[in-house]
């Protein structure tokens, strides 16, 4: 039996090993990857970009970015707050994180405002909560649809362990403030995939069971999509698994290897990022395909997801996160987990430990309620 707080461990140290992974390649094509790395497997793999490119930042060798992060801040306001989270702590204690408590950026090797290395659909939150002090619930409608509210949103699901439904209905409260559309979505269905690994005896059908029963329009239909065109892909070549998930997955997430944002794309219309009921994230319907594919192995899983291309630390967090929560931490090798801490500064084994008591407490409350409850049945 894996321990609750293993599975905690192995949920953020899992998150933060695909999100280091990953940062090397961000924004790289899987073909791109192939000819210049041939395949990242190892921590200790250095950031593509040549040094005048990097304006200050350093990745590689273990470094992670915002994805791990957020959700090092996230965990920070449920071990303050100890209860379930909604809009309105996002629009208090979450922006006090972000935006008014310095904590050290490994990116920059300093301490800073956390709000100095977002993109910008995560400093939006900073300017609809404070600087436009938006009704909480709608600080989401407007912002770029991206995956960055699903990238950090595991603790949700961490303190309904055992409650999908829960975990994807306070993802939803909680991140309605950030994003919107097919946004906020993911985030919902990533927190009931990770509060559904925490069950004893959790298995990959189950989860990807989880995932199809909670989503809705064309996350529903793309996460249903590539893992039915998974299902035809087990002991297919790498060139082919990339090419027809790539394929399966277009019509939901229009862009393609297009990720770059470049002054020719100022001022033509297009469907990227905008809101719609049709489209999807690309990276969580990937990340479930390559869990899919590789039965549930923890390394495989991230590092096909890794390797994939485009956004790979996010795909990496998604992979590596809802495996780890299901194995725990022994899932990650003890030397990357050691990386991890050296690289990085941020004391994850401490803080997941930390939260790991808190999101106990949160659902001891929750299972008094409920026995409290029953009395009004009688």
């Amino acid at each position: 039996m894996v321990s609750f707080e293993k599975r905690v461990k192995g949920a953020v140290f899992g998150a933060a090993l695909g999100d280091a992974l990953g940062a090397c390649v961000e924004k790289l094509s899987y073909e791109e990857i192939k000819e210049q790395y041939g395949r990242v497997e190892s921590l200790k793999t250095e950031w593509y970009k040549p040094a005048k490119e990097r304006q200050g930042r350093q990745r590689g060798n273990g470094i992670v970015t915002d994805d791990t992060l957020m959700m090092c801040a996230l965990m920070r306001v449920y071990i303050k707050e100890e209860k379930h989270l909604d809009a309105y702590d996002l629009a208090g204690e979450f922006v006090k994180e972000i935006a008014y408590r310095k904590a050290y950026i490994p990116e920059f090797g300093r301490e800073a405002f956390l709000i100095e290395r977002l993109f910008y659909p995560e400093k939006y939150i900073f300017t609809r909560h404070t600087l436009a002090n938006c009704e909480p619930r709608e600080g989401g409608i407007g912002n770029m649809v991206n995956c960055g509210a699903a990238m950090y949103i595991a603790p949700a699901g961490i303190v309904n362990a055992g409650d999908p439904l829960g975990a994807y209905n306070e993802a939803i409260l909680f991140a309605s403030g950030h994003q919107n559309s097919y946004g906020l979505e993911a985030a919902g269905v990533l927190a009931a995939c990770v509060a559904k690994a925490f069950e004893e005896g959790a298995t990959i059908e189950g989860i990807m069971e989880t995932a199809l029963s909670v989503a809705k329009d064309g996350t529903k239909q793309a996460i249903d999509a590539v893992l039915s065109a998974a299902a035809h892909l087990k002991g297919a070549y790498m060139d082919e698994i990339i090419f027809t998930l790539q394929k399966t997955i277009l019509p939901f997430s229009p862009m393609a290897d297009d990720v770059h944002r470049r002054i020719g794309k100022a001022g033509i219309p297009s469907n990227h990022y905008t809101p719609s009921r049709l489209f999807s994230i690309e990276e969580l319907p990937m990340a479930l395909a390559f869990i899919y594919l590789n039965e549930g192995e923890f390394y495989p899983s991230v590092y096909d997801g890794i390797n994939s291309g485009r956004d790979t630390d996010s795909i990496g967090v998604m992979a590596g996160t809802i495996l780890g929560a299901l194995y725990g931490e022994e899932a990650i090798r003890t030397e990357d987990r050691i990386i991890l801490e050296e690289a990085n500064g941020l004391q994850l084994a401490s803080l997941s430990e930390r939260f790991a008591d808190t999101a106990k407490k949160i659902i001891w409350n929750d299972l008094d309620l409920h026995m409290d409850r029953r009395k009004y049945l009688t």
